[in-house]
């Protein structure tokens, strides 16, 4: 078996507060937007996103919470001007840029779905 593609849904309340959360943090696009589902794609499309609107019938009613157990990790060039928006955006924001004990600089962030969001980069100094 040889794995194609791997896709994170995230599920939210709100879809286009969300939306706009990846769309004016990083490096993404909409590919496909509806009231139920938003794939959000990279320029290159070698990187994507999906989230699906809370409640849809094809998420199993188990699964319908707040997320846990998980976040997800948007390894960029510099943290710093990720931080420098998320200020600006009023993004919740966890933890500000911290050097790792394994060398790379974190930031992390809460998304409008209570998803953690690691943003993370090369310390560069």
């Amino acid at each position: 078996m040889k794995i194609n593609r791997i896709l994170t849904n995230l599920c939210s309340e709100n879809l286009e507060e969300s939306k706009e959360f990846y769309l004016n943090l990083f490096d993404f696009r909409v590919d496909y937007d509806s009231d139920w589902f938003v794939h959000l794609i990279s320029e290159g499309r070698d990187l994507e996103i999906g989230i699906m609107k809370s409640g849809h019938e094809l998420i199993p009613s188990e699964f319908n919470g707040k997320p846990a157990g998980m976040y997800i990790t948007l390894v960029v060039d510099d943290v710093n001007p990720v931080f420098e928006k998320a200020k600006g955006l009023g993004i919740q924001i966890i933890q500000e840029p911290t050097l790792t004990f394994y060398g790379q600089k974190r930031l992390l962030l809460k998304d409008p779905a209570g998803v953690l969001v690691d943003v993370s980069s090369p310390d560069n100094g």
